[in-house]
């Protein structure tokens, strides 16, 4: 079980973000995004939105820096992710 970090590359409200990912579970997400202070607002049906002034951070909390690319493979590797089409 692993948390999964991209760089920041999503510009967004005057900065750049990031997602926040399992390749696990849901529950293994949101308990890691809750002890790093993560609001439950920046929840996305399947990854947390992190501006990038809390990249740094949330690296030193334990998660994995991975390219987008991996990040993605990994989330659909693990059936969580949420495809746009489904996103309604």
């Amino acid at each position: 079980m692993t948390v999964l970090i991209d760089r920041p590359a999503w510009p967004a409200h005057g900065t750049l973000w990031s997602h926040l990912v399992s390749d696990a579970s849901l529950s293994e997400l949101h308990a890691f995004a809750d002890r790093a202070g993560v609001p439950r607002r920046a929840f996305d049906l399947d990854h947390y939105d992190v501006p990038a002034e809390r990249y740094d951070e949330l690296v030193a909390l334990g998660a994995q820096p991975v390219s987008m690319r991996q990040l993605v493979e990994r989330l659909r590797a693990s059936g969580l992710r949420v495809r746009a089409v489904d996103r309604r």
